[in-house]
């Protein structure tokens, strides 16, 4: 496909072709493009809102103002309030911090496994 192509089918999306598109090589753009549809805006097992929201806690982690950005804005055009937001940032800021303390202090994977599975059996027989 030619980069007009492309271009054709992001604006008949977005309205627009961003910026970023037009960075991209043109022996990279189609297949950029098929991906970005495929992985953030077609129908999947998990509802386009959660993928965003998912999209919103990594894009915290790693820091990114561009993804920040774009995963809110996405997340709030699939339905998703402020609170949920706020929430997923917080859950990312939560793991974030228990991972750097657990690897931190080196503890034993193998016990952490065990103790992790011991405690959802537990949970699991208090659902029944």
């Amino acid at each position: 496909m030619k980069r007009q192509e492309v271009y054709n089918q992001i604006t008949e999306m977005f309205g627009v072709v961003p910026s970023m598109f037009k960075e991209l090589p043109d022996s990279t753009l189609e297949l950029e493009w098929q991906l970005m549809k495929r992985s953030q805006f077609d129908e999947g097992p998990i509802p386009n809102k959660y993928r965003e929201l998912i999209g919103v806690a990594i894009a915290a982690i790693s820091k990114c103002k561009y993804c920040s950005f774009f995963h809110t804005e996405i997340a709030k055009l699939n339905g998703a309030t402020d609170e949920e937001i706020e929430d997923a940032v917080h859950y990312a800021k939560s793991s974030a911090g228990w991972s750097t303390y657990i690897n931190g202090m080196q503890l034993d994977y193998e016990q952490f496994k065990s103790e992790i599975l011991q405690a959802c059996e537990h949970v699991r027989s208090l659902q029944k």
